[in-house]
């Protein structure tokens, strides 16, 4: 037996997901998916993915995902779930990141890293889901599979197709009631669930509601937007930030600003993100003061603080190196700020010092870069908003 659409919603949302949709993978799967896969190849052509190997490995099962069943399975369909994650009400976030932002001396932690590592929260919710349908319809033999970020599936297009919202500009999935911030999660299953009655009462327009609004491309200090829905990986701060694992090219460090894990601008001035939801787990909570953290107190944790403070977070991933790196860059940017002031400087100057030896190459670059800047703050036409540089 099936499962009915409401019930099956009752059980996601009793998880902590906010949305959830249906589409069904088994007929005309390579034309249903084939558009959004020509783009993905064009993009990952262009070599817009940077360093994100991962992402071209396994480029074809993207478009045939009853590859990844362990089984083969005659039909096949894709649960798709959102996960709010906001721990603060929209206009909070916003007016604290806008804050954060002109406070050259303050760390700007991309807010969905502010509580615990996404991928570990919202597979176990997935699991749990699969666990509690398999249990209520006596469905055993059914088979599975939680894909949460990192598994080769088009994530945001799946989403669309079930009508939970539409691709905006900046290439993330919007949502009129929701905005952009929350997570997608994707499970797949040979669970014969009619796709269509699980489609949301009023589903999203896949033609999208941007309009001719361009505040995302507009905003993005490194202008990796290239034009609507084009993204270059390459100059993105949350690539920058996280998955590069070198030195960030010297062009791009002045326009980082006090970014140092993630980004979240073009997502802060989306005018849709006024009706982002806060999370319902607390998950998703602030933890160690991350939304207010100054960047001499974070560059002043060693090793082992690192590793304790960020145990559970998405952070952790980035290593300590790449964190002492990014950090390294917005303390350079602070010292070019003409907000930062001479006890200000001093101490950045201080900070970065004791950093001047340090065991790791890659630092070490990044510390005589920030201190260098210190030279650059009085040049006339250097103090420009980060966000005005190119």
């Amino acid at each position: 037996m099936a499962p009915n659409a409401e019930q099956l919603i009752l059980i996601a949302q009793s998880l902590g997901f906010g949305r959830i949709g249906v589409v069904d993978l088994s007929a005309g799967l390579s034309d249903r998916l084939a558009p959004a896969m020509a783009r993905y190849r064009e993009w990952l052509a262009a070599g817009h993915a940077g360093e994100m190997d991962y992402l071209s490995r396994h480029a074809e099962l993207r478009a045939n995902p009853a590859a990844l069943m362990q089984k083969s399975v005659d039909a096949l369909r894709a649960i798709v779930v959102t996960l709010d994650y906001l721990p603060t009400e929209a206009a909070q976030w916003r007016r604290q990141h806008e804050q954060a932002l002109s406070s050259p001396q303050q760390a700007v932690i991309s807010v969905y890293a502010h509580g615990r590592d996404y991928h570990k929260v919202m597979r176990q919710r997935l699991l749990e889901l699969a666990r509690q349908l398999g249990a209520a319809y006596e469905a055993q033999e059914y088979q599975f599979r939680a894909c949460v970020d990192s598994a080769p599936v088009l994530e945001v297009e799946l989403a669309r197709q079930c009508g939970l919202g539409w691709r905006g500009k900046h290439t993330l999935l919007l949502n009129r009631d929701r905005g952009s911030m929350f997570f997608l999660g994707v499970l797949l299953t040979d669970m014969p669930l009619v796709a269509q009655a699980f489609q949301p009462e009023q589903p999203e327009s896949t033609l999208g509601h941007c309009g001719s609004c361009t505040a995302c491309l507009d905003v993005c200090p490194t202008q990796a937007l290239l034009g609507p829905y084009q993204l270059d990986a390459r100059r993105c701060i949350s690539y920058l930030t996280i998955e590069l694992k070198g030195s960030i090219p010297l062009e791009l460090r002045p326009l980082v600003g006090n970014h140092v894990y993630g980004c979240d601008d073009c997502q802060q001035v989306c005018p849709w993100n006024h009706y982002a939801r806060r999370a319902s787990l607390p998950d998703f909570d602030v933890r160690h003061g991350l939304d207010g953290a100054t960047l001499i107190e974070l560059f002043s944790w060693s090793e082992q603080e690192f590793l304790e403070r960020h145990q559970g977070s998405a952070i952790l991933r980035i290593g300590v190196e790449r964190w002492l790196r990014n950090l390294a860059v917005a303390m350079g940017n602070a010292l070019r700020s003409p907000a930062c002031s001479g006890v200000e400087r001093a101490a950045l100057l201080h900070a970065l010092a004791q950093r001047q030896e340090h065991p790791s190459a890659l630092v070490r670059e990044h510390v005589q870069w920030a201190l260098s800047q210190e030279l650059q703050h009085d040049i006339p036409g250097r103090n420009r908003d980060h966000r005005a540089q190119g």
